[in-house]
């Protein structure tokens, strides 16, 4: 490669009638490399393209997208490499990309790139509603996710949400009603997918359970259509600030304090972002100012959230993080943990459908053992007297117990029917054996008529 200034005098020496061969010699280049700055087959400061390492793949990559346009790229890399490629997978998708290789599917672009336009809405006109589940949360086992249900109302995109222990429709219900006075109050409608909690499974039809929660807080519930995520993009945005911006560094050990932790950081980073009104620069909590909302109903909708768990040896069942005691004679059995919305108290309920116990309802994940004094008794007389019972103590382990008579003889009789067959007979050792195989590894027979100085069988020398 020359540089320009060298490509201008090479192209004035020639219009001077200078041969190739000086014209190289007067810049110290090679002759091939002159005639093709000469003739226009290379420009100055670019250098020659090394050969695309993609070229001879690109009718089986064609042939592969024919097949499936919508192939993963990682599964034809795989398949490029069993068939010789070498570049490593970052080289091939920026060579795909600079080729336009992978065809445009005609059904995706009528979703992908269609026009698109922010939906106005009116102050306290509409709150979007939608579920993100959460991985690798602390207080959970390994696997679980939590269940967070986002709250986003439209016109300020003001965001609140709720963590709950399930997506059944009475924990939605609780989530529901703790969002919204978390927001300030109801609005004129409310906007979900197509929830199974909400809408009758393959149709747009509101459950007739949840029309009663509707009714009750005095809202519309709107359905979105299927496949159109952008018609509640609110909330979806409200997902992905939860998602990507707390949840990703939220030092939170507890689910009390992961909730802390999200009320506060919603309040204030949530509340504190830009929005542009009319050119203007406003923020999401001074629009939410601007919300016209109705009061929430004084008392949640009184759906009952019923968990089926097993007493544990403690005489506490656990429910929503935390533990309720019972009497100890449940230890072991099956009951129903039942709270109705709205109330402060917590039932545990027998098979038999009898109140085993009342307890005033702790904190949702505040991880405390509640129980009454007369339980707490119960059970500690149920542990001295079946301490008792057993002698006070458990059987020692560092103890010295030989086989006794009846396993010496089972012993005997087993070794019997492993050996001849003479029952009760010990092992016999047959000395004329071993003297044999003396014999047969000497092999001048353990006699003095061997060899001169050869050493008979047992000396010592």
């Amino acid at each position: 490669m020359i540089t320009p200034e060298e490509d201008v005098e090479a192209h004035a020496l020639r219009e001077r009638g200078w041969s190739i061969t000086a014209i190289a010699n007067h810049l110290g280049r090679d002759r091939k490399t002159i005639r093709a700055y000469l003739s226009g087959e290379r420009a100055p400061g670019a250098r020659k393209p090394a050969p695309d390492p993609l070229a001879e793949f690109v009718g089986y990559v064609r042939a592969r997208f024919a097949d499936d346009p919508h192939i993963p790229a990682t599964t034809l890399y795989d398949e490029l490499a069993g068939l010789g490629f070498d570049r490593s997978y970052q080289s091939f998708t920026r060579m795909v990309r600079a080729g336009g290789l992978r065809p445009v599917c005609p059904r995706c672009v009528t979703v992908s790139g269609r026009a698109t336009i922010d939906i106005a809405h009116e102050p306290g006109a509409e709150t979007q509603f939608d579920w993100v589940e959460l991985p690798e949360a602390p207080w959970l086992a390994e696997g679980r996710k939590a269940h967070l249900l986002v709250g986003v109302l439209a016109y300020s995109s003001k965001t609140r949400a709720v963590f709950a222990g399930a997506e059944d429709q009475a924990r939605l219900i609780g989530a529901l009603d703790a969002v919204v006075r978390r927001l300030g109050g109801v609005s004129d409608c409310w906007r979900f997918d197509r929830m199974a909690t909400v809408v009758a499974p393959g149709t747009d039809r509101v459950l007739a359970s949840f029309a009663q929660v509707a009714k009750h807080y005095a809202a519309e519930v709107v359905v979105c259509p299927a496949y159109r995520p952008n018609r509640k993009g609110a909330v979806e945005k409200g997902c992905d600030l939860i998602a990507q911006r707390w949840w990703r560094n939220a030092d939170v050990a507890t689910a009390v304090e992961a909730q802390t932790s999200l009320d506060r950081f919603l309040a204030c980073t949530g509340d504190a972002r830009v929005r542009r009104v009319d050119g203007a620069a406003t923020t999401v909590g001074a629009l939410a100012a601007c919300e016209r909302l109705r009061p929430p109903p004084p008392v949640p909708f009184p759906a009952e959230v019923t968990a089926e768990v097993v007493v544990a040896r403690d005489a506490t069942v656990a429910f929503e993080g935390n533990r309720y005691g019972v009497a100890p004679s449940l230890i072991g059995a099956s009951v129903a943990v039942r709270h109705r919305l709205g109330e402060p108290v917590v039932r545990i309920v027998t098979q038999a459908g009898l109140i085993a116990a009342e307890h005033e309802r702790a904190v949702a994940g505040a991880g405390r053992t509640v129980r009454t004094p007369a339980q707490r008794q119960a059970l500690e007389e149920a542990v001295i007297t079946a301490a008792a019972k057993a002698g006070g103590r458990g059987c020692r382990r560092k103890t010295h117990r030989p086989p006794g008579d009846d396993a010496k003889a089972a012993a005997a009789r087993l070794r019997a029917l492993a050996g001849d067959g003479d029952e009760g007979e010990g092992v016999v050792v047959d000395l004329a054996v071993y003297a044999r195989a003396v014999a047969a590894a000497d092999p001048y027979g353990g006699t003095a008529g061997g060899p001169v100085g050869s050493p008979r069988a047992g000396d010592a020398r």
